[in-house]
């Protein structure tokens, strides 16, 4: 749990300090998207700082090549950097760039997203999802009046807000891990007043285990997820750490519950 905290505990330390510009040129070997998305926030641009921190997700950080994967495609290989603006302006000609170029695109995706795929034309190719994001945020391509809307019809609370996001987000490839992860960055750097009031334990796997090995001492265990849930929220009663920390911390420690091993993702 202290390990999951710090990590969120790093997004506020980006938060509060000033940001480099070269974090957010793909052409910078200083590019980092979190906090590319933190530098385009503080300068106004709130559509540029949702797309990289979708990108982040979709992408994922991977252990070895780090964000590579990413920054080639959002730099376009060096030739055209596929801002929010640039995609929404020409997503066709996006999808006729990564067919011609995907074979060339370095580094992999991160562990949680395994299963993407950077071909073309495939259902869940990155082509696909780009496009699904796009028609979620919806036809004016603007992410402050999708938080608008999103924050009216989920009311006051953060949690219900968070929910009511959770709910509505239908973008390829993003099930309950991607929608989890993304939804809680937001909330986390500040681009909307969300954060999760639970752990979305249904169709987890990890978490999943991780919550019955601790209160059945089986991962196998068959509580109903309702009733793990419930019994979550009240062990944060107690701990006050959060969802994510709580949901983090449960998915690394079921993969080594007797010896404390750092998990970078």
């Amino acid at each position: 749990m202290v390990a999951s905290l710090r990590r969120l505990d790093y997004t506020n330390c980006l938060l509060r300090r000033p940001t480099d510009r070269r974090r957010a040129d793909p052409a910078s070997k200083m590019f980092d998207p979190e906090r590319a998305a933190i530098f385009h926030l503080k300068n106004g641009n709130i559509d540029e700082a949702f797309w990289l921190t979708f990108l982040s997700i979709h992408f994922g950080k991977h252990k070895e090549y780090g964000w590579r994967r990413l920054r080639d495609v959002y730099s376009g290989l060096g030739e055209k950097t596929w801002s929010w603006q640039e995609y929404t302006a020409d997503p066709d000609g996006f999808d006729r760039w990564l067919t011609e170029n995907y074979h060339r695109i370095g580094g992999a995706f991160g562990n949680h997203r395994k299963y993407a795929s950077l071909r073309p034309n495939s259902d869940q190719g990155t082509d696909k999802v780009f496009r699904s994001y796009m028609e979620w945020v919806g036809p004016e391509r603007s992410h402050h009046q999708l938080v608008q809307r999103l924050v009216r019809a989920g009311g006051n609370d953060p949690t219900s807000i968070f929910h009511k996001f959770y709910q509505d987000m239908k973008v390829k490839q993003f099930g309950r891990l991607g929608k989890f992860d993304f939804l809680a960055l937001v909330g986390r750097l500040g681009l909307a007043p969300i954060k999760p009031g639970s752990t979305y334990m249904e169709g987890a796997t990890g978490p999943l285990r991780g919550a019955r090995l601790l209160f059945a001492n089986d991962p196998k265990g068959s509580i109903p997820v309702r009733d793990l849930e419930a019994w979550l929220v009240e062990l944060d009663e107690e701990l006050q750490i959060g969802m994510q920390a709580m949901e983090d911390s449960l998915c690394n420690w079921q993969k080594s519950p007797d010896r404390f091993v750092h998990f970078k993702g």
